[in-house]
């Protein structure tokens, strides 16, 4: 049975390792589709080159099958099923067969030899991890199998002590049978014996009865006064029994009272366990809107740091332009001077621009003051919220005092 699940499991590897092929095999067909008939006669050219290096790779490949199977065979215990392993064999080389075609048909659609080789090193280093991995399942399945063989041994020597001591067990029972049957003798002898004493004892016994009639005669007398004594110690137990129910009634109305006493703390504590759940869910409340409210803060500042860096883009244009408009009345003035007719329209220009950069320069610092007053409120409402969740969490403090 082991050697047949080794088996399947080398049939699995093999199979596993076809759908690999296939697919790898597969993707290379759709990315090489488009090659055109010049390349399939260079295909052709190098296929003796391929079916050698296949040849190499399918004799290492069964090498190497052939190592992970030695350590196997060599930590079975039983005798080997030749059936077992022809079929096991038959199977290897048709899954074997299979791969070398498909691998083949595959390899023909590829264009160069370069990719040919390419391919099949990557079908090898496939192979090569998965038989890596195949051996270490066949190592943890030796050590499987060594571990129900050494439970086997157990079980055969357990097996033989129950052996002999059911060996055991039956001469005892026959010696007890023998033992028995000795009893059984003997206690039919002392029954006969017995019975003799028995008779013997009736008569010792009549003459006995007689003494104690006698004496209960006697008894008679005394167990009158004793009666006597016993209704007076009747009556004095009745008023013990009258103490003890009245005493009983004084126990039963104390335990009332300590269990209204408890009812009246367990409603307290309920009361302020009610409050307490309330103040958490208050507090709670209160840590989700600052949540929000923070996540609102650090929108703002980051929109707060894009303006100060817009504004500051803008100080910059501005600082830019007036230096430009600075150029421009220089030059507008030597043309002036030298009374040339396009300074009159310059000086408009220029002023249009210097008007430009003050509305944005204002818009800029209008849009930056806003910004700043939006933090502000956020802070404040900040602020208050944390002041009355402070608050609440003092008032459940004290009410749980």
């Amino acid at each position: 049975m082991e050697e047949a699940g080794i088996c399947g499991l080398e049939v699995k590897e093999d199979m596993f390792c076809n759908s690999q092929a296939n697919d790898i095999l597969q993707h290379q067909d759709s990315s090489c589709g488009g090659t055109t008939k010049t390349h399939s006669l260079e295909g052709d050219e190098g296929s003796d080159f391929i079916t050698k290096n296949m040849n190499l790779v399918s004799s290492a490949f069964r090498a190497q099958e052939s190592r992970e199977e030695i350590p196997g065979r060599e930590a079975r215990t039983g005798p080997p099923d030749g059936q077992q392993d022809s079929e096991c064999s038959r199977n290897k080389e048709k899954t074997l067969g299979k791969e070398v075609l498909l691998l083949m048909q595959a390899l023909n659609t590829l264009s160069t030899p370069e990719e040919k080789l390419a391919a099949l090193c990557k079908k090898y280093a496939d192979l090569l991890e998965e038989s890596r991995n195949v051996q270490k399942q066949m190592k943890i399945l030796q050590k499987k199998q060594a571990q129900i063989v050494k439970e086997k041994v157990h079980l055969q020597s357990e097996h033989s002590k129950a052996i002999l001591a059911r060996s055991k067990l039956e001469s005892l029972c026959r010696e007890l049978q023998r033992h028995n049957k000795t009893l059984k003798e003997e206690n039919l002898q002392q029954a006969r014996e017995e019975e003799e004493r028995r008779k013997e004892a009736t008569a010792h016994f009549q003459i006995t009865l007689n003494e104690i009639q006698a004496q209960l005669e006697q008894h008679d007398i005394h167990n009158a006064k004793l009666r006597q004594e016993n209704i007076e110690l009747g009556e004095k137990l009745k008023k013990l029994i009258e103490q003890y129910a009245l005493r009983e009634e004084h126990i039963d109305k104390v335990f009332k009272h300590k269990e209204l006493q408890q009812q009246l703390v367990d409603a307290k504590l309920q009361q302020t366990t009610q409050l307490i759940k309330e103040a958490d869910e208050k507090h709670q409340r209160e840590r989700e809107f600052k949540t929000v409210r923070d996540k609102e803060y650090k929108a703002f500042q980051i929109k707060l740091e894009r303006l100060e860096k817009l504004c500051r883009a803008l100080q910059t244009e501005r600082n830019e332009l007036n230096e430009k408009v600075e150029v421009l009345k220089e030059q507008v003035s030597i043309k002036a001077a030298d009374g040339d007719l396009v300074s009159p329209a310059m000086q408009p220009c220029a002023a249009l621009d210097s008007l430009k950069e003050m509305n944005t320069s204002r818009r800029a610092l209008g849009m930056h003051l806003e910004a700043r007053a939006k933090a502000k409120s956020v802070s404040e409402r900040r602020s208050a919220t944390q002041k009355p969740s402070s608050s609440g969490s003092a008032k459940g403090i004290e009410s749980v005092d």
